[in-house]
């Protein structure tokens, strides 16, 4: 990754207190984390360190668009990316084995010998958080000039094919009943 020093913290410099940092990220990130599920992203993710003794708290505010496939038609559609996370990490003398044993997902463990912070695993896997689960274009445009009018044709056809199919089940095993 060509800009990785961008996201490493170095939390030892910082004084007790919040501190703020600021993503921009592309499509260029994405590709060099391996995401397929979306192209033409724009996101900003604003990351807040709050440093105490022992401990850190970074909130995470993700923001931004990317385009998306539409689970219903197939075709490109434009969502936007928002969501916050909070992590608390922690400085301990054995990291590998609190981290290993550690139920919460919010929690991480950190070497105290440790100078550095990498936030590039956290913020990507937070930006992939931020897109929405159900990815389909809003009621106004379904069916409308940007949608695949014919997989949304073979969809109705499948669907009443499907409805007539389970109401002949359905009658068939209720005759079984009318025969004892």
């Amino acid at each position: 990754m060509a800009n990785r020093r961008a996201f490493e913290i170095a939390f030892v410099g910082l004084k007790p207190g919040v501190h703020e940092f600021s993503y921009e990220l592309d499509d260029k990130f994405f590709i060099e984390k391996g995401a397929e599920d979306f192209q033409n992203a724009s996101a900003v993710v604003k990351m807040t360190l709050e440093k105490n003794t022992g401990f850190m708290i970074l909130k995470f505010e993700v923001g931004g668009k990317a385009d998306v496939s539409c689970d219903r038609c197939g075709n490109s559609i434009q969502m936007d990316l928002w969501d916050e996370f909070n992590i608390l990490v922690k400085l301990v003398d054995n990291p590998d084995e609190m981290n290993e044993n550690e139920e919460d997902p919010d929690v991480f463990y950190l070497s105290r010998t440790e100078s550095h912070l990498e936030v590039s695993d956290w913020v990507y896997e937070f930006v992939m958080l931020s897109v929405p689960m159900q990815r389909m274009c809003s009621p106004e445009e379904m069916g409308g000039p940007r949608c695949n009018k014919e997989v949304l044709e073979k969809l109705k056809a499948m669907e009443a094919k499907t409805i007539e199919h389970n109401a002949n089940t359905l009658w068939k095993d209720l005759d079984k009943f009318k025969e004892n």
